[in-house]
């Protein structure tokens, strides 16, 4: 009997995907943020944490405090490249970001390309009916909930 002719890739992911999964989507006064259930298989929208521009302070204690309530063991920060690969002061800010993210104790953090995430958020919840101001939250929680989907697929099927 062999993990690998029965189930592929399996007991590799579930090794690595155990504990639960939050993900991030970082602007300079907002973030969206999503997680996923108990068994990984399904990613939902929490919150958007509003702040001043860049005071990032906030985001980490709310992200800190979610974490210890819900039992979180990884962070998916969605990382701004540029459309031709490199990365500028958006992705140095949210590296800065993340460096204060370490302060959070038994959390592994990683990043995932973001590259078009709130557009195609936007177009996902196009034909709501929401107000501006939830309208703009939907989309931060929405683009969190994209990058978080993406990094999972990617773990589970490997590179897109």
């Amino acid at each position: 009997f062999s993990w690998r002719d029965t189930y592929g890739n399996y007991k590799w992911l579930f090794r690595k995907m155990n504990g639960r999964y939050m993900g991030l989507d970082l602007g300079t006064k907002t973030c969206g943020v999503c997680w996923t259930d108990t068994t990984n298989t399904m990613v939902f929208p929490k919150c958007t944490i509003r702040f001043k521009k860049e005071d990032y302070n906030v985001v980490v204690d709310e992200v800190e405090k979610i974490v210890k309530e819900e039992g979180i063991t990884n962070i998916v920060v969605g990382l701004p490249v540029n459309m031709d690969g490199t990365k500028g002061f958006a992705a140095e800010r949210t590296m800065n970001f993340i460096k204060l993210l370490e302060r959070i104790e038994n959390v592994e953090i990683d990043t995932y390309d973001e590259r078009l995430t709130s557009m195609q958020a936007e177009k996902n919840l196009h034909n709501c009916d929401l107000k501006s101001k939830e309208f703009k939250d939907k989309v931060d929680m929405e683009a969190a909930c994209l990058i978080l989907e993406a990094y999972l697929r990617r773990m589970i099927y490997g590179d897109e």
